[in-house]
Order: structure tokens, then C-alpha cells, then sequence
């Protein structure tokens, strides 16, 4: 792996990268109706890898999009999704808690999504599809031969390089922000669904071990290699992600109207789907334990503070829960993936009654 020191001039640098693989296929696949038509369809479905490069030989980066990098490690990788099965139902509450407005603070990199409007207007979409994308690569075999990780990752790999494409295209983007989703935006979104997901388990009273953490960062290392981030942007351990976590944190994060749009988007989108039917105040509560004061005022997350003694209860719920059996990892992830989708079911059928 590279060594990286997480300085601003490094960083600046970053910020003037996308993928440059994926976008020039998509600027090779764009210069062509029919050709765009096929990627298209291939974005809609549920081809292969293997579909896509037939589609579009000579593209190495297809072609080599299910070969794990040399230092992957399998065994950490499925120690990673195993962690994932533990804890699945809390990480994905995460999801909506912590790491999106977690990324919505860097006010730079929130501002392409801004722009797209769908996180702004189709909430409940984008959300879904975000949700759907982590179970998908989270899966157990998801990176074994044949896994749906490579597609999946691939097909958001491309998705980032065609908004790339149309917010230059567009004439609104800023060019002062640097590339849309570029490599210090989509390594801070990788940290927010890695370490920082692991730093709000542990808020929320989870016990996870060195080895555990190790595993999990490891996983998302993995995605984000696929995803199309520079090695160097692939933090060796945890201190190093802490390190670029903080580096980007103290570049990036400040008040901005268009992430606190977002957050509000957000945070409605969850209120409406509440299906315990915890207090809206204890849900905004929550979100502002797990961000912290000051990311909680940067973005306007009402208050009061989550009450003291809940907090200690959900604490000690989750601190004993953590001393059960692992329990197999296929069967309490598909336990936990089919309650999401049962939800999600309910929902749609909510929404059309």
C-alpha cells in the first residue's frame, strides 16, 4: 500500500480528481446515443460485471472489477461481514443517524448532492438505495466468486462518474469546490460508513473489539478500492483512518445552508417512517448525542439533548447484547435483510394507500 501524510497540499490535490478511469468511459460512452443506451440498460438491471465488459471491451478497469487487490484478505473480509450480520439492524440505523449527515457537514462535498436535488425530492428513494447498496456489499460471499459486490459497486462507481459528467456539464457547479465527488469526498464517504459507524456503535453502548474493528475497516477498504479511490486515500489501520478522518473533518466541515437542507430532508424522511414510534424529540435527540454538539449546531438538528436516563438505558441494552452468541452469519443477516425489506414493503404499501 502507499503511504500517505493527510496534509492540505496532499488533500488540495485530491480535490481536483474524480476517477479518472471511469470518467473517461463515461465520457467515451456519452459521446454516442446508442452507446449510452446500453450502459443504461445495464445500470437498470442485473447483469454481471462480465455483461458490461462484453458490452464495452477494452476497458481494464471493467475487466479487473472482480479481481480483489493483492492485499485484500479474505479471511478479514468475511470476519468484516460477519461483524456486519451482529450488528446489522444498528448500522443501518446508523446510516440515517450518523454517517449522511456526518457527510452532509462537509459542506463542499454535500453540495453536488445539493445540486442533484433527487437526496432533496426523492428522500425516501435515495435513502433506499443507499441502504440497498450496504446490504448488498455487505453480504456474506458478496466479494467470493460470483458475489453481487463487484456489480454493485461498479454500478455506483459509474452512477458518480455520469453525475460528475452532468454537473460539469451543467454550468452551476462551482469550480472553486473542486471535481464533483472527487477523492477527498468519497474518502470522507467512506469513513463515514466505516470508522465512523464503528464510533457510533460504540456511543450506543456496543462492545467491538480491536479485531473486530480491524475487520470492519478492512471490509470497507476493500469497497472503497472498488469504488474507485486512490490507494493512497486507503487508510492501513485505524489510526490512519482516524487521521484522515480528522484531516478532512478540520478542512471540510463547516455550517452551510444546502447541508442543513439536506439534514432537514433527512431527518423528515425518518420522523415519517418512525415505525416504534419513539418520540420525534428523542430520534433528533439521539442523532445530536451521536454527532456531537458541534456537527449537531453546524447542521441545525433540533434539540433538547437525548434525556440522560434513556440514554443509559439504550446503553446498558446494548452493552449486554453484545455478550450473546455470534449466532451464523448467513442466517442473522438474512434475519436482519429480510425485516428491512418487510419494512420497506409496508412502507410502499403505506404510501400508495
Amino acid at each position: 500500500m502507499v503511504k500517505a501524510i493527510y496534509n492540505n497540499d496532499f488533500l488540495n490535490a485530491k480535490r481536483q480528481v474524480g476517477d479518472e478511469r471511469a470518467d473517461a468511459f463515461i465520457k467515451y460512452v456519452f459521446a454516442d446515443e446508442g452507446r449510452k443506451q446500453q450502459l443504461r440498460h445495464w445500470l437498470d438491471g442485473k447483469s454481471g460485471v462480465a455483461a458490461l465488459n462484453a458490452m464495452f471491451p477494452g476497458f481494464g478497469f471493467i475487466a479487473a472489477a472482480t479481481d480483489l487487490p493483492a492485499w485484500a484478505d479474505k479471511k478479514l473480509i468475511r470476519a468484516g461481514q460477519a461483524f456486519f450480520a451482529r450488528h446489522a439492524p444498528d448500522i443501518m440505523t446508523l446510516l440515517g443517524l450518523l454517517s449522511l449527515p456526518y457527510c452532509y457537514t462537509a459542506a463542499d462535498g454535500a453540495m453536488v448532492l445539493y445540486l442533484s436535488e433527487k437526496i432533496r425530492k426523492q428522500t425516501t428513494r435515495r435513502l433506499h438505495d443507499t441502504a440497498v447498496f450496504v446490504w448488498e456489499v455487505m453480504a456474506p460471499e458478496a466479494f467470493a466468486s460470483g458475489g453481487n459486490a463487484f456489480s454493485e459497486i461498479l454500478r455506483i462507481r459509474l452512477v458518480h462518474a455520469a453525475v460528475r459528467f452532468y454537473t460539469l456539464q451543467s454550468g452551476t457547479w462551482n469550480k472553486e469546490l473542486g471535481t464533483p465527488i472527487n477523492q477527498e469526498d468519497m474518502a470522507g464517504t467512506n469513513l463515514s460508513f466505516s470508522l465512523i459507524v464503528v464510533r457510533g456503535l460504540r456511543k450506543l453502548g456496543v462492545q467491538i473489539s480491536n479485531a473486530e474493528q480491524i475487520a470492519f475497516l478492512h471490509l470497507w477498504k476493500v469497497v472503497g478500492c472498488f469504488s474507485g479511490l486512490d490507494e493512497d486515500l486507503l487508510p492501513e489501520n485505524g489510526k490512519m483512518a482516524t487521521q484522515l478522518d480528522s484531516a478532512i473533518k478540520k478542512r471540510q466541515f463547516k455550517i452551510s445552508a444546502h447541508g442543513q437542507e439536506l439534514t432537514k430532508s433527512l431527518i423528515a424522511h425518518i420522523l415519517k417512517v418512525n415505525r416504534r414510534k419513539v418520540r420525534n424529540s428523542d430520534i433528533t435527540g439521539l442523532m445530536r448525542h451521536l454527532l456531537g454538539r458541534d456537527i449537531a449546531g453546524m447542521l441545525n438538528i433540533p434539540g433538547p439533548e437525548l434525556p440522560k436516563y434513556k440514554l443509559t438505558i439504550l446503553r446498558a441494552m446494548k452493552f449486554f447484547k453484545s455478550f450473546r452468541g455470534e449466532g451464523n452469519t448467513r442466517h442473522l443477516y438474512n434475519q436482519a435483510y429480510n425485516a428491512f425489506k418487510k419494512q420497506n414493503k409496508e412502507l410502499q404499501q403505506q404510501h400508495l394507500a
